[in-house]
């Protein structure tokens, strides 16, 4: 008998993808298939015998709540006109918001994993480019960054290496959008460091965004360069981290004018990069903080929570309760006469016997 001879007729049961593993049903680790609706893990033998559906085992695989997938989006920064990302969705079948970060050019790091894992975890689609796998980016962007942070007292967002950064951040931020689960009107962007600062650029230029988020940027250039944003802004930055000190005078110069909403998450203690968590600058205790009111402020601003149902005023003291209405008196209902009575017949007279003579 062959295996196929074994297979049951049954056609709604959903597949998913395959991995290394160990078998639920024999139990041997080998390559794997996942049932994402039924959660099993499967060899190849028992997921063609469709062994789960009669099994009293129970399934070893959680359900997942986000998934990962790399893509490839269209932009007209680079030559090729194809660059590469890597995405994370959320498995709630819901419209996500969105959060585009930014990384700086050395591509996707520790910092940028851990925040994305963290914004996916809160129900967010997030999406990193991915420079070091994008072509035409590469050490000269490296340098405009920060040859001009450093001898020109901020990252000049005019330059034409930097505008090209810029360029493929918004294609990327796009693509974001017009993905099928998402909601296009909640969108944000985040960045650390260099990053950051491209956020902040990002965000000027881009008035749909609903929000955006900066850990310990590095100056611009110009340094007015936030009062064109026009959505809430946060800065976190650590009470030792000389170069973000800069960038925070920058932004409290523009939030004095009132104009642009900006928050301020000061970490006691901490230096630059203390959310790297493979970095010197990195302490449990401040990056534990600093992303904690990170992901406050984007739920904030992305997802709030739904509208109260609508309080009745309450009466003002000291008036009487209103009297109830008086009833109405009842109108008499007329009756009808009873019918006349047919005229009785005359009394016959009772013959009265004489006495006998």
């Amino acid at each position: 008998m062959r295996d196929d001879d074994r297979l049951l007729n049954l056609t709604d049961v959903q597949f998913g993808a395959g991995i290394v593993g160990v078998c639920d049903i024999c139990g041997a680790r080998q390559a794997v298939i996942v049932l994402t609706k039924e959660r099993f893990k499967l060899c190849v033998l028992d997921f063609l015998n469709k062994t789960w559906i009669k099994t009293d085992k129970k399934p070893g695989v959680p359900a997942p709540i986000y998934r990962s997938e790399r893509v490839a989006f269209e932009t007209r920064a680079v030559s090729s006109g194809k660059a590469q990302a890597i995405v994370l969705s959320p498995t709630k079948v819901v419209k996500h918001p969105v959060v585009l970060l930014t990384p700086d050019v050395y591509g996707i790091t520790t910092t940028l994993l851990d925040a994305a894992i963290r914004f996916a975890r809160e129900g967010f689609e997030v999406l990193i480019p991915d420079l070091l796998k994008t072509e035409g980016v590469g050490t000269g962007h490296h340098l405009a960054l920060r040859s001009s942070a450093q001898f020109r007292g901020g990252v000049a967002v005019g330059s034409r290496k930097v505008a090209l950064l810029l360029q493929l951040y918004g294609d990327a931020l796009d693509y974001l959008r017009g993905r099928e689960m998402v909601d296009p009107t909640k969108a944000a962007v985040f960045g650390t460091s260099y990053g950051a600062s491209l956020a902040l650029a990002l965000a000027a230029q881009d008035t749909r965004l609903a929000a955006v988020a900066l850990a310990y940027p590095m100056p611009v250039q110009p340094p007015d360069l936030a009062k064109l944003v026009t959505v809430p802004l946060l800065f976190v930055g650590g009470s030792e981290d000389r170069s973000a000190a800069k960038s925070r005078a920058q932004l409290l110069a523009v939030a004095s004018t009132g104009k642009v909403a900006c928050e301020f998450v000061d970490i006691p203690g901490a230096r630059h990069d203390f959310l790297a968590r493979d970095l010197s600058g990195y302490e449990v205790g401040p990056a534990e903080l600093g992303w904690t009111g990170i992901v406050a402020f984007l739920k904030r601003n992305l997802s709030p929570p739904p509208p109260k149902p609508p309080v009745m005023p309450p009466k003002p003291a000291g008036t009487p309760p209103s009297a109830a209405p008086a009833p109405k008196p009842v109108a008499p209902v007329p009756t009808a006469a009873p019918p006349p009575s047919p005229p009785s017949a005359p009394a016959t007279p009772t013959p009265v016997a004489s006495p006998p003579g």
